[in-house]
């Protein structure tokens, strides 16, 4: 005969009525109750005579069906060993991750049950799914059952021809985990090739701590109609996301899994971080891009940690200054670019986005000096990327007005003025006072697309860029400077018609 039996901490302290089943629960150690959530949960169990002890022990618990009469009786609960691997697959597009946990249950010929909560977790219990590893033909998982006015606890139904222990997959999908690429550039003395080197953090945020992961990252979109972290805060299973209902203050739960204390979990990650750094490995999945991390990691909840995913040295980089006042200021702005391919040693996997901060050795000591920081996109291979890292004081360009006037107005039937050429003389000063060649472009922008440009000085190159927009070239040694001009003459009017034919 089987119940719905409602327990507490206090109902696992008090002596049960006569004729009523008791629940008791032991933890190892101390034999202290340890709580950590939840005061009532329901277990679904069978009446039989015995006289052993039962356990709740752990995050997952095999409760056991037997045969039984009507007498008095207690639950019998059946420890699940703990993980025995587990995969994460951590997407950086959205804030979801693929849990795959591998168990060993041990399971009786006939009805098993198998709790699991998701208790403090950011698990959505919706994706919960059981498939046995070996023996499937054997085993039937019938059905995922949420007991009623229940939060955070679910009920497999097993039905096992065979007894003994068996290993199932328990893939869920889970909110908290996330990961960001990072990088740091290291720029030779004569700022020709950099070092680049690549790094991933990957933080948990998710509620449970995860030992010995295998961890994947995937670059790459996703879509997906609720937010994980909704689902898993609802207040019960398949209800709608929306607002959290916080339940009453309760005491918390008898048991725990025991955790290690701070300055040996400390000491732990710290011998951790001297070993060998670990091989990131890379392979493509039709649109997306999966980073295999070599070996296992451990990665507490509330913890970060920090990953190479690759070290290049000498990669070919440009140099460039850019200068146009309507869309950077008056200060000169510096670009640096490279390649994602072979030519410029990378271009064997896409590159995620993400930060890059940039230095530069300074002497022969190899001193680093700041240079700047940009945020990029995705690269794919065979894309060039161009990173600006900000305005600079050491290479300044001056435009300067020279003169302006107005020459060959035209004139209507009634003597009213109709078209005219505005004449406009510039003088543009480029100065660079660092101790490394500097390549520096200078765009200027027309009011009118009609007009014609005269060019005097020293600048290198010249590019009509479109209908209102020029792009000067001008290269200069170190600690140098160079002074080109131009006379720009704008048409007006019928003037402008004139012109228009004139260019045809």
């Amino acid at each position: 005969m089987k119940t719905w039996i409602p327990f507490s901490l206090t109902a696992l302290t008090q002596r049960p009525a006569a004729g009523q089943p008791t629940v008791n629960a032991t933890t190892r150690g101390s034999g202290k109750h340890v709580c950590s959530g939840v005061v009532r949960r329901y277990l679904i169990c069978s009446y039989e005579h015995t006289t052993s002890r039962p356990r709740l022990i752990g995050f997952v618990s095999i409760l056991v069906a037997i045969a039984c009469t009507a007498a008095s009786a207690k639950v019998d609960l059946t420890t699940l060993p703990s993980r025995d691997t587990v995969q994460l697959t951590i997407y950086n597009s959205a804030d979801l991750t693929l849990a795959r946990e591998s168990r060993a249950l041990t399971l009786k010929t006939g009805a098993n049950a198998l709790q699991f909560s998701w208790e403090n977790t950011l698990i959505d219990p919706t994706s919960l799914e059981m498939l046995p590893k070996a023996q499937a033909a054997q085993i039937d998982v019938a059905e995922l059952v949420y007991p009623p006015r229940v939060r955070n606890l679910g009920l497999w139904n097993i039905a096992s021809k065979v007894s003994g222990k068996v290993p199932v997959e328990i893939t869920y999908l889970t909110s908290g985990l996330a990961w960001r690429a990072y990088y740091m550039g290291t720029l030779t003395q004569d700022e020709k090739t950099m070092r680049l080197q690549a790094y991933v953090r990957v933080t948990n945020n998710s509620g449970e701590d995860y030992e010995n992961a295998q961890t994947r990252l995937i670059v790459g979109k996703v879509h997906i109609l609720d937010e994980i972290a909704d689902l898993a805060r609802r207040q019960y299973p398949y209800g709608r996301p929306g607002p959290v209902i916080q339940p009453a203050a309760e005491a918390a739960p008898a048991v725990m899994r025991k955790r290690k204390d701070a300055p040996e979990r400390l000491r732990e990650l710290a011998e951790e971080a001297v070993l060998k750094p670990k091989e990131i490995v890379k392979e493509g999945l039709s649109e997306y891009f999966l980073y295999t991390i070599e070996g296992t990691e451990t990665i507490p909840n509330g913890w970060s940690k920090r990953l190479l995913s690759f070290d290049i040295d000498a990669v070919p980089v440009v140099n460039l200054y850019k200068y146009e006042e309507e869309r950077y200021g008056s200060n000169v702005t510096r670009f640096l670019s490279f390649k994602n391919d072979e030519a410029h040693k990378l271009g064997q996997t896409p590159i995620p986005d993400g930060d890059l901060t940039v230095y530069r050795t300074a002497e022969a000591q190899k001193h680093l000096s700041y240079e700047g920081r940009s945020s990029f996109k995705y690269i794919p291979v065979n894309q060039e990327v161009e990173l600006d890292l900000g305005a600079v004081a050491d290479v300044v360009v001056e435009p300067n007005l020279i003169e302006t006037r107005t020459d060959n107005y035209r004139f209507d039937n009634r003597g009213n003025i109709s078209g005219w050429d505005e004449v406009r003389v510039f003088s543009v000063q480029v100065r660079n006072t660092r101790d490394v060649p500097v390549k520096v472009e200078i765009t200027r922008n027309f009011e009118s697309p009609h007009w014609d440009l005269q060019r005097t000085g020293q600048a290198d190159g010249f590019e009509k860029v479109d209908l209102d927009t020029v792009k000067f070239t001008v290269e200069l040694p170190p600690r140098s400077q160079k002074t080109f001009g131009y006379t720009l003459t704008t048409y007006y009017g019928v003037r402008a018609e004139d012109w228009s034919r004139s260019t045809r």
